[in-house]
C-alpha cells in the first residue's frame, strides 16, 4: 500500500481537515475519522482507547502506522509495540520492549534482570513511571499490534493501565486479529473496555468504491468490471487485493487504454497463490533462509538466523537484501520482521510438518545452550516436542517453574502442554501435574486444578501425594467448600510422616476453614494446642492459630485480644517464617476488624498492604478480595458511590479470574446499597443473583453479614416475617449475636426495632443484652456504647439513650437513624416542647440521610416531618446543582483537586484509599458535571474555582 507520505499527513492534519481517503489508504474514511478525532482531542489534553480488530490483511497494522505518523507530525510522543508468538510466554514483553524502544528507562532488579517479583511489580511501577513521565510532557500515542499474541499478564496490565491513565492525554491503540489467541479472554477484555468508553473499530472488507480507488491508484487507470471482479478473488481484502494487482500488472495482465484498465487473460490465480508465487520468484537460497526465519517467528534476530543456518552473518547479506527488495521482510528496530502475517504464514506453510517441527527443535536447543531464561526455548519446544521427548519436556518444566510466580497463567499453559506430551506411564507426569495444579489454583481455575489433582493423587508417591492433598484442600477452601477443605486437611494431618512445611499449610487450612464455618470453639481448642507447642509447629501453623484465636476473641467480644492476636500473626508473617501466600489474609482480617470499629484509615491501610502482597505474589485467585473488603469500608463510612464502585470492581475481577464464588459477596453489598437508595428493584435483582451464585455464604466476611443483608432486603420489601425467619438463629444464639453486632454494627438497633415491630420483645431484649455486654467489655471503643444506647433506647423508649446515640455514633447512617427514632418517640408525647425537639431530630435524620445518599430513608424522614406539618424539599433539588463546580460532592472535589494537581489515577487512589477503578468512576462523573473531557480543562476550572488553595 506504500509508505505514509507527506501528502497523507497533510490530509489528516488540522482540526478543520476531513480528507480521510488517499492513495495507500482507501475505504476507511469513517474509521480514520474516529481515530483522528481522538488524536485531535489528545492535543487539548483528552485521552482515550481505540480497539482495532479484523481478519489478517484487512488493514489493522496500516491504521496503526497512519495514526503513528500523524501523531508524530502533530508533536505526540509515540510508543509502538507489537506482540508475537513468543510474547505468549513472556510476561509484559510487548509493553516493556515498546517503552524501551521509545527511550524510556525501566527499573530492573539489582543484577539488572527483573526477577519474578520484579516482573509482577512492572504492572504498577516499572511501566507506570515511564508512562507518567511521557504524558507529563504532552500527548502520547501508544500502539500495540497483534495483542492476540499477548500473554495474560500483559492483558491485565493493559486493562489496569488504561484505567490508571484515563483522562490523561494518552491515546491507546490496541489491534488484534479476530479469533486469534485466547479469543474468549480478548473478547471479554475488548467488551469491557468498550463499555467503559473505548472506541471499537471492526475493519471489514473494502466496499466497491474503495476497491475501484485502490485499483486506480495502482494502475493509474479506472478499472473495467472484469478488473473490479478481482476483488471477489481477493475477498476485498486490501493486502491480498494489492498483492494480486501488482503481480498481474508485473506479468502484463492488464490492458490500459483511454484511461481504462481491463484484463488481458481470463486465467486468474487465487489471491493466496499470488503470495506464494511471489516467494517462488526468489532465489532458492533466499527461500530457504526465509523458511528458517519463519520458524524463528514473525520477527527474528539476524544473529539467531545465522546461527540456525550455520553461516556467517556476512554471507546472509545478499539473501536478506533480496528478501527486503521483494517486500517480504523489513527492518523493525534491532530485528527483522515479515512485512505481514500473511507473508509469514505463506512462508511457514511451504514447510512440511516434519521439517517445521525439526527446525523448531533446533531453535529450542540453540536457545537452551545459551543459558539464561528457558522461556524463549520453550516457545519453540512447545511446537516440536513429541511424547517422551525428555530434553524438551525438562525445558518446559524449567520454563513453567520460572514464571510460576510472575505469570501463573503462562506457567499453567506450559505445564499443561508438558502434560499432554508426557506418556501416561511416565513417573514425571505426576510431578508436572503438581506444577499445573499450583498454577491453575493461583489463577483461579479451581475446577481444572481439582480435576487434575485427583488422578495425580492416585499415582503420586507419598511425598508428592501429600503436596497434592494440601493443594486440594486449598482448592476446596477457595471454592467455597470449607467443610470439605477441613476434611481433606484433617486426613493429611493424620499422617505421621507429613513434612513440617506441609503440616503447617494443612493446619492453616483447617483454621481458615473453621473460621469460614463459624466453628470457633473447635478452632479455639486446636489453636491453643498449637500455641502451647510453638516449637513443634511451623510459622504458617502458628499464624493460622493466631487468626483463629483472633476470630474467637471477636466472637467473645474481646476486641483488644483480637487485635493482639492479629498483630502477633503479622509479626510472624513479616519474619519470613510463613508461606507467602498466607500473609494477605492476616492483613485483610486486620482491615476487617478496623472497619468494624469505624477506624477507616487504618482499615484502608491494612487492605492496601494486602493488595500489594497479592499483586507482588501474582496470586490472582485472591485479586478480587481487596476491592470487596474495601467496599465494606466505604459502605461503613457512608460513601455509597465508592462502595458500589469497589464492589463492581471486585466482581469484575472475580469474573475475569474465574473466582465466581466472590461475586456473591459483591452482590450482597450492592443489594444493601440499593435498599439504602430506595431502589428496591435493584435490591431484588441483586439478591436473586446472589442466591444463584456458587460458593458458600460467608466466604469473606462470615455468614452474619450476608444473613443480615438478606433480612434487610426482605424487611424493605415488606416481608417482616421472612426477615425474622432469616435472623431467627441470631436472636437465639449468644455467639451469633455478638459476631453479628461486631461485624455489622448497625444491626443492634435494626434487629431491636424489627423484633419490637414483630411483637417479640424477648428477642429485642436479647439483642440489647448482647449490645450492653459488648459495650462493657470494650470501653475503649465508643462504637459499642453508642450502638448499645440506640438499641436500649428503642427497647425502653428512652429519649436520653437515643439522643446519646444520635450525637455519638461514629457512623453517619446510624446517627441519622438514632435521630429519626428519637423524633418518632418525641412525636408521640404530645407536648409542645417535645414537638419542636421531634422536628429538630427528624431534620437531623433527614439531612444525615441525604448527605450519604440514603434516599429511601430520607423519604421516610420527610414523610414523618410532613405528618407534623413541616415540609422539606428533596435536598438534592434544593441544595445541590446538577452541573458545575458546586454540583460536585466532597469526594469528587477531592479527586478533582488531586487530578488537577497532576496526579495519576493510581496515585489519587493511593492517597484517598480507593481503587483506580473507583477514581476513574468519579472522574467520569466530574467530567460530565463540568461538561469537560480532559485533565487540562479540569486544571483550568480548578484554578478558577479554588484560587485560595494556591495562595
Amino acid at each position: 500500500m506504500g509508505d505514509v507520505s507527506r501528502n497523507v499527513l497533510d490530509a489528516a492534519e488540522g482540526p478543520g481537515s476531513r480528507k480521510t481517503s488517499w492513495p495507500g489508504w482507501r475505504g476507511r474514511a469513517r474509521e480514520w475519522e474516529l481515530v483522528a478525532g481522538l488524536l485531535r482531542a489528545a492535543r487539548v489534553g483528552r485521552g482515550g482507547v481505540v480497539l482495532v480488530e479484523g481478519q489478517p490483511g484487512v488493514g489493522k497494522s496500516r491504521m496503526l502506522d497512519v495514526a503513528a505518523a500523524t501523531a508524530t507530525r502533530w508533536g505526540f510522543r509515540v510508543v509502538r509495540g507489537v506482540a508475537d508468538e513468543l510474547a505468549q510466554l513472556m510476561p509484559l514483553a510487548p509493553l516493556i520492549s515498546a517503552l524501551e524502544e521509545s527511550g524510556c528507562p525501566l527499573r530492573t532488579g539489582d543484577n539488572g534482570v527483573p526477577g519474578p517479583v520484579d516482573r509482577r511489580l512492572l504492572l504498577l511501577e516499572r511501566l507506570q513511571g515511564p508512562l507518567e513521565a511521557l504524558v507529563a510532557h504532552g500527548p502520547v500515542l501508544l500502539t500495540l499490534d497483534d495483542v492476540h499474541w499477548a500473554d495474560p499478564m500483559t492483558l491485565l496490565a493493559l486493562r489496569s493501565l488504561t484505567v490508571d491513565f484515563a483522562s490523561t492525554p494518552l491515546i491507546w491503540m490496541l489491534a488484534r486479529t479476530t479469533g486469534g489467541g485466547d479469543a474468549l479472554r480478548l473478547d471479554r477484555m475488548f467488551n469491557t473496555l468498550e463499555r467503559e468508553g473505548a472506541t471499537r473499530i471492526r475493519l471489514k472488507a473494502l466496499d466497491g468504491a474503495a476497491v475501484a480507488e485502490v485499483v486506480t491508484d495502482l494502475l493509474g487507470a479506472a478499472p473495467e468490471p472484469d478488473v473490479l471482479a478481482l476483488a471477489d478473488i481477493a475477498g476485498a481484502n486490501p493486502f491480498l487485493l494489492v498483492d494480486l494487482i501488482e503481480k498481474l500488472n508485473h506479468e502484463g495482465g492488464f490492458r490500459i487504454a483511454d484511461g481504462r484498465a481491463s484484463l488481458v487473460s481470463t486465467r486468474l490465480p487465487p489471491a493466496q497463490a499470488v503470495t506464494r508465487e511471489r516467494l517462488e520468484e526468489l532465489s532458492g537460497p533466499t527461500r530457504h533462509m526465509l523458511q528458517v526465519a519463519g520458524v524463528l517467528g514473525r520477527s527474528f534476530s539476524v544473529k539467531d538466523l545465522a546461527e540456525m543456518l550455520g553461516e556467517p552473518t556476512g554471507d546472509l547479506l545478499p539473501m536478506l537484501e533480496e528478501a527486503m527488495s521483494a517486500g517480504i521482510v523489513e527492518c523493525t528496530g534491532h530485528e527483522l520482521a515479515f512485512r505481514h502475517d500473511l507473508l509469514w504464514e505463506a512462508v511457514t506453510e511451504t514447510l512440511s510438518t516434519a521439517v517445521r517441527r525439526a527446525l523448531h527443535r533446533e531453535a529450542g536447543e540453540m536457545l537452551l545452550k545459551r543459558g539464561g531464561s528457558a522461556i524463549p526455548a520453550a516457545a519453540h519446544l512447545i511446537h516440536s516436542a513429541g511424547h517422551g521427548d525428555v530434553c524438551a519436556l525438562r525445558a518446559l518444566d524449567r520454563a513453567a517453574r520460572e514464571v510460576l510466580h510472575s505469570s501463573p497463567q503462562t506457567a499453567a499453559d506450559l505445564a499443561k502442554r508438558a502434560l499432554e506430551l508426557t506418556d501416561a506411564a511416565d513417573p514425571d507426569w505426576v510431578t508436572r501435574a503438581a506444577v499445573a495444579v499450583d498454577a491453575l489454583t493461583a489463577i483461579g481455575r479451581l475446577c481444572e486444578a481439582a480435576d487434575l489433582a485427583h488422578p495425580a493423587l492416585r499415582r503420586a508417591p507419598p511425598a508428592l501425594a501429600d503436596r497434592l492433598r494440601c493443594a486440594l484442600a486449598c482448592i476446596l477452601l477457595l471454592s467455597g467448600r470449607p467443610a470439605d477443605a477441613v476434611s481433606q486437611a484433617e486426613s493429611l494431618l493424620s499422617r505421621e510422616d507429613l513434612s513440617h512445611d506441609l503440616r503447617g499449610v494443612a493446619e492453616w487450612t483447617v483454621f481458615w476453614g473453621l473460621i469460614s464455618l463459624n466453628d470457633p470453639r473447635e478452632g479455639q481448642r486446636r489453636a491453643e494446642a498449637v500455641l502451647a507447642d510453638r516449637d513443634g509447629h511451623s510459622g504458617t501453623a502458628v499464624m493460622g492459630a493466631l487468626l483463629m484465636l483472633s476470630r474467637c476473641a471477636m466472637v467473645d467480644g474481646r476486641v483488644d485480644d483480637s487485635f493482639g492476636h492479629l498483630n502477633e500473626a503479622l509479626r510472624i508473617g513479616n519474619s519470613g517464617a510463613v508461606e507467602a501466600v498466607q500473609k494477605p489474609y492476616t492483613r485483610l482480617l486486620l482491615g476487617h476488624l478496623h472497619r468494624c470499629l469505624c477506624q477507616f484509615d487504618a482499615a484502608d491501610l491494612a487492605i492496601r498492604a494486602a493488595e500489594e502482597e497479592i499483586e507482588a505474589l501474582g496470586v490472582t485467585v485472591l485479586a478480587a478480595q481487596p476491592a470487596l473488603f474495601r467496599s465494606r469500608v466505604k459502605l461503613a463510612a457512608a460513601r455509597l458511590d465508592d462502595a458500589a464502585a469497589e464492589a463492581q470492581a471486585g466482581m469484575t475481577m472475580a469474573d475475569d479470574m474465574g473466582t465466581r464464588g466472590f461475586i456473591r459477596v459483591g452482590l450482597s453489598i450492592l443489594a444493601y446499597i440499593a435498599v439504602r437508595r430506595g431502589d428496591m428493584d435493584a435490591a431484588a435483582r441483586n439478591i436473586k443473583r446472589y442466591a444463584c451464585e456458587p460458593g458458600a455464604a460467608g466466604m469473606l466476611f462470615g455468614s452474619a453479614w450476608e444473613r443480615w443483608v438478606e433480612a434487610v432486603v426482605a424487611e424493605a420489601q415488606g416481608d417482616r416475617e421472612r426477615a425474622m425467619d432469616i435472623l431467627g438463629p441470631t436472636y437465639t444464639d449468644a455467639e451469633k449475636q455478638r459476631w453479628t453486632l461486631i461485624t455489622a454494627p448497625l444491626a443492634a438497633a435494626w434487629m431491636t426495632r424489627l423484633a419490637l415491630a414483630s411483637g417479640n420483645r424477648a428477642y429485642a431484649q436479647t439483642i440489647v443484652d448482647a449490645a450492653d455486654d459488648l459495650a462493657r467489655k470494650n470501653p475503649g471503643y465508643p462504637i459499642f456504647a453508642a450502638a448499645a444506647a440506640h438499641a436500649r433506647g428503642l427497647l425502653h423508649a428512652d429519649p436520653g439513650d437515643l439522643a446519646f446515640a444520635a450525637a455519638n455514633h461514629p457512623q453517619l447512617w446510624e446517627r441519622a437513624s438514632a435521630a429519626e427514632d428519637l423524633g418518632v418517640l418525641l412525636t408521640t408525647s404530645g407536648a409542645c416542647a417535645d414537638r419542636e425537639r421531634a422536628i429538630s431530630s427528624l431534620d437531623q435524620a433527614h439531612d444525615g440521610y441525604q448527605q450519604i445518599g440514603a434516599l429511601r430513608d430520607a423519604a421516610r424522614a420527610r414523610a414523618r416531618l410532613r405528618a407534623l406539618g413541616v415540609r422539606r424539599r428533596h435536598w438534592a433539588q434544593s441544595h445541590q446543582q446538577e452541573f458545575g463546580w458546586d454540583s460536585l460532592t466532597d469526594t469528587e472535589r477531592a479527586v478533582a483537586e488531586l487530578i488537577a494537581r497532576g496526579l495519576t489515577n493510581r496515585r489519587v487512589a493511593a492517597q484517598m484509599f480507593l481503587s483506580p477503578h473507583t477514581v476513574s468512576t468519579h472522574l467520569r462523573r466530574i467530567f460530565a458535571k463540568l461538561d469537560i473531557a480532559s485533565r487540562a480543562e479540569l486544571a483550568r476550572i480548578f484554578a478558577e474555582e479554588r484560587p485560595d488553595r494556591d495562595s
